[in-house]
């Protein structure tokens, strides 16, 4: 295995031991979606990476024909690393480079005990271990000539350990998040220098992150969210005492997040029922009930080209929904009606998109289908020679 130069950029330890105070419980690993756009395909058109139990199937994003099958470990994670041409698959050793153009899981890994969120912006592609809360910070453009190593990578030590996230903004600004081994409490910014920008620590259960228009980042919280905008952090406060928000599902030309919400601690499952909108401009968040029979869980939301959220239902159907108002505008008939996991970790729907291309994966019947998110149409639909877990489209 081939470890990344380690180049140390900035600290961000000073000033960190007053937000531990507010501990909180952990929360189950899920991860966020970003959308690029399909005009920013190469010519040979998009992949799909499908994890399945024991490997990584590439598939051809157009006809859905299965390219090869590469063998893993029996669970791993999916995460795009924004070049077009690589995907990071979270493994017990770390974050291994996996090629979905030649294709080839690479020997080459980021050294990881508990590798865990990727989050791409702003030309970087950023990588979270939870066992150290250490940050890799890779310029995207330089993993797509990758040619035996991993390029040079900044990498900001963390303080304490936590399943946590970080964001890097084109100005350089460092946002994370902060906790311990007895939960997470909230997060801080410094600037490029290192210098504290700000920090709260009112956001007990911190999970997830995303970036919206004008680079206003979203956290989600066992109680709200946070909005790091423009230099400041501001609290959004869920209309219910325990209104648990873990992912964002962002557009970076809307200031508009959608988010996933959950009201009740003890409840069984992982099908949930409400939806969260917040306006990362207005500073709101509100909490709005998906109709009746419609359900989803964490990875069946994602953001199209034109900034429509889109969601699978537990009824099989794709439903369109408005971030300004939560209304579902459409809906769309994608795969057979299916039941929640009782394990997030278990095979369930997913979903990714390309531009206006959504990618819906089927556990029950091993199949995927792709479908037009103006028209409804489907594309293309096949048959899997495995069960089909995570899946994370390269195009």
């Amino acid at each position: 295995m081939t470890q990344l130069k380690r180049t140390m950029r900035f600290a961000a330890g000073a000033g960190v031991a007053a937000l531990l105070l507010a501990g909180c419980s952990a929360g189950s690993a899920a991860e966020t979606d970003t959308v690029p756009s399909s005009s920013d395909a190469p010519a040979d058109g998009p992949r799909v990476a499908v994890a399945y139990e024991g490997g990584v199937l590439i598939v051809d994003g157009e006809s859905l024909e299965v390219i090869d099958d590469l063998p893993t470990e029996d669970f791993v994670r999916l995460n795009p690393a924004g070049d077009g041409r690589h995907a990071f698959v979270t493994t017990s050793e770390g974050f291994q480079l996996l090629d979905v153009r030649e294709p080839e899981l690479t020997d080459l890994v980021v050294e990881a005990a508990a590798a865990g969120h990727v989050v791409r912006h702003g030309g970087k592609t950023v990588l979270y271990d939870d066992a150290t809360s250490d940050t890799t910070i890779f310029d995207t453009d330089s993993l797509a000539d990758v040619d035996g190593e991993l390029p040079e990578a900044d990498v900001v030590e963390g303080v304490d350990a936590h399943h946590g996230v970080s964001v890097v903004l084109e100005d350089g600004t460092f946002v994370t998040t902060v906790g311990d081994a007895a939960g997470r409490s909230g997060i801080r910014a410094v600037d490029a220098g290192g210098a504290e920008i700000a920090a709260s620590a009112e956001c007990p259960g911190v999970h997830g992150e995303g970036t919206a228009q004008g680079e206003a980042v979203v956290f989600g919280c066992e109680n709200g969210a946070l909005v790091f905008d423009d230099g400041e952090i501001t609290k959004l406060t869920s209309p219910d005492e325990y209104g648990r928000i873990g992912n964002a599902y962002v557009s970076e030309n809307s200031p508009l997040v959608v988010m996933d919400y959950k009201d009740d601690p003890d409840m069984e499952g992982y099908l949930l029922t409400d939806i969260a909108l917040v306006d990362t401009e207005a500073k709101t968040l509100e909490k709005v009930a998906l109709p009746e029979g419609v359900s989803y869980t964490f990875r069946g939301v994602t953001r199209v080209e034109n900034g429509d959220a889109v969601l699978i239902g537990s009824d099989g159907k794709l439903h369109l929904i408005d971030p300004a108002t939560g209304a579902i505008t459409a809906s769309y008939d994608a795969i057979d009606a299916w039941e929640g996991p009782s394990e997030w970790q278990q095979p369930h729907p997913a979903i990714a998109a390309l531009g206006n291309v959504v990618y819906v994966t089927d556990a029950a019947n091993s199949t995927i289908v792709t479908l037009d998110a103006a028209t409804g149409e489907v594309l293309a639909s096949a048959e899997l020679p495995e069960v089909p877990n995570e899946i994370a489209v390269v195009g």
